[in-house]
């Protein structure tokens, strides 16, 4: 059986939740770096990461690594790396992706252009012919320099892993899945426990929050580019792995999930996005203002992205629509909040500090991730009255 080093890319500040995520499906951590984390693992991890991983950005099986400080031990690295035990013969590559942090090479467009052809002269070699045809089957590459340290290794993903498949419909400025999920994750709700958005736009959160509690793999509907590598990877690996997630959904599961935006345009959105997930039973959607947020039991949960006025929303009404929300969650019984915003007089709006907060980055925009702890909900044969 061959393992290989996967790397799973992540939004920056969450690198801990993906760690946790790959440890329950059973692999051993071999690096946590910022925006990434290192496992061990066979073709079956490589199936079971791309299928089960709900924070990871994608799944990269990794090539190998060098210093470079020049173009030319760029290149030379490049050429010994070995391609041929990945790679077919007549496999078509290219690096889809080069970022550099900290390194004496900092052209992306350069790095590609001289790995491209360092590429070819090192298939050239291995497979001992002198044209290389890349008419066979997709390779995409992506490649890390950090202070001259050069990783390389193969997109086994393709599209990004938040791209679930149920989202057809979007609002403006939605959050994307993998990191309404790992909010979710960085909470202690459970399925048990009631949870509200107030601002669900498209439903994400509420929909990511019941695909958690139905136990639904959030990529068992979706194709991967690794599926046409089967010289390195069955279709039984992803036929068993599809199988074992469809036979761990429970759609019975009781919740209590709602989703409420101003827009009743939004709210139809996120209806549909819902039954394409199969949750669509499992959520309560309503046209609501923030201003009638409110519900009579106690130890809820409130998980939102409300506007920060970087994409949408008039940074002068968000003070605001702040302070209403601060206000209905301060007449809620013992709940929590969960907030993850780039605006900067949010807490002084909401009217509280923040018990926590947590830095992360949505993309290039620094958001904080502040967390409300409302009090812990009595033993359940102690629970009466909530």
């Amino acid at each position: 059986m061959k393992y290989y080093e996967l790397i799973a890319p992540c939004h920056m500040g969450l690198e801990a939740v993906l760690k946790r995520e790959i440890i329950d499906l059973g692999y051993d951590i071999t690096e946590v770096a910022d925006g990434r984390v290192s496992f061990q693992g066979d073709a079956d991890a490589v199936c079971r990461a791309n299928i089960c991983l709900r924070t990871a950005e994608r799944i990269l099986i990794k090539i190998g690594s060098f210093t470079a400080t020049t173009y030319e031990e760029l290149f030379q690295g490049t050429k010994a790396l070995p391609l041929d035990e990945f790679i077919p013969k007549d496999g078509k590559f290219w690096v889809t992706k080069a970022s550099t942090v900290k390194s004496a090479l900092f052209s992306p467009s350069d790095i590609q252009r001289v790995m491209k052809k360092a590429m070819v002269e090192g298939m050239k070699e291995a497979y001992n012919t002198s044209i290389f045809p890349e008419d066979g089957e997709e390779f995409p590459i992506r490649v890390f320099l950090y202070k001259d340290e050069v990783t390389v290794a193969l997109d086994s993903t393709g599209v990004s892993l938040h791209k679930r498949g149920y989202r057809r419909l979007e609002s403006q400025a939605p959050i994307a899945e993998n990191l309404a999920a790992a909010l979710i994750m960085l909470t202690p709700w459970h399925a048990d426990r009631i949870l509200i958005d107030p601002f669900c736009g498209s439903g994400t959160i509420p929909i990511e929050a019941a695909m958690i509690a139905a136990n639904i793999a959030p990529g068992v509907h979706r194709s991967f580019n690794a599926e046409k590598w089967t010289h390195l990877i069955t279709p039984r690996n992803w036929a068993d792995v599809r199988q074992e997630c469809e036979e761990e959904v429970n759609l019975d599961v009781v919740t209590d999930i709602q989703g409420y935006d101003i827009d009743p345009d939004v709210i139809e959105i996120a209806r549909i996005n819902a039954d394409k997930a199969g949750v669509g039973d499992l959520i309560h959607f309503q046209t609501r203002d923030v201003a009638q947020l409110s519900h009579r039991k106690k130890y809820g949960f409130i998980i939102t992205n409300p506007p920060y006025g970087e994409r949408i929303g008039d940074k002068s009404s968000l003070y605001g629509l702040y302070r209403t929300l601060g206000q209905r969650y301060k007449a809620l019984d013992d709940w929590s909040m969960y907030m993850i915003t780039s605006f900067e007089e949010a807490q002084d709006a909401i009217g509280k500090k923040a018990d926590k907060n947590r830095k992360i980055y949505n993309g290039m925009l620094k958001t904080y991730f502040y967390q409300y702890m409302g009090a812990k909900p009595p033993r359940r044969k102690d629970r009466t009255n909530d």
